[in-house]
């Protein structure tokens, strides 16, 4: 049965394009994930609120050289992506910000984010988050872009606070963490809600 809707995005949007380095405002740059990173991304996901709320650990650095060389494919796949947070000077990274769940056909996505406990509590996680979204209005053309967290995780609500992501709703026991079933408050920002 045909649609009578075409895409909003079609497909090949994204990976025509090469994945940004996008600067952040105070020596933080957004780029793609490199071999070299591995080590830093085991170290974050030893971090058990990391564990507890990405509900993943990673056993070793072979795990960790795969989730970081996973992230060409799933560019080129358009399902997906993902970006480093490193410091400029030494281009070491602090943390992740990504796009999951990419549907060019609807142009929504959604965002993901984690940032290494000593680099918390500096607003790195609402600069960076801020910065993708932005990317993906404006440049990828998006119209939707969802903030899922369980409802007991109370600093990615006030990230999502912060960047003006609306809140739309909770969807009960909708994820199922390593400590029972989760409620889940969903955010959201259109392309057309007013400028961060």
């Amino acid at each position: 049965m045909p649609s009578l809707v075409g895409p909003a995005r079609s497909a090949g949007s994204l990976r025509a394009l090469a994945q940004p380095h996008l600067d952040l405002d105070d020596g933080l740059v957004l780029r793609p994930w490199l071999a070299a990173d591995a080590d830093v991304v085991k170290r974050a996901f030893d971090c058990p609120d990391v564990q507890r709320w990405h509900v993943r650990r990673m056993d070793g650095l072979a795990e960790a050289r795969a989730w970081v060389g996973e992230w060409a494919r799933r560019w080129e796949a358009e399902t997906d992506g993902s970006w480093a947070v490193a410091g400029r000077a030494d281009d070491r990274p602090v943390g992740q910000v990504g796009l999951r769940m990419i549907s060019l056909g609807v142009a929504s996505a959604h965002l993901s984010y984690w940032v290494v406990p000593e680099a918390r509590g500096a607003g790195v996680a609402v600069r960076a988050t801020r910065a993708v979204a932005r990317w993906s209005f404006d440049v990828l053309g998006l119209h939707r872009l969802v903030l899922q967290h369980s409802t007991a995780n109370s600093a990615s609500c006030r990230v999502a606070a912060k960047l003006g992501f609306a809140v739309e709703g909770t969807e009960r026991g909708a994820a199922r963490h390593a400590d029972g079933w989760h409620d889940m408050h969903v955010h959201g920002r259109l392309r057309t809600d007013p400028p961060f």
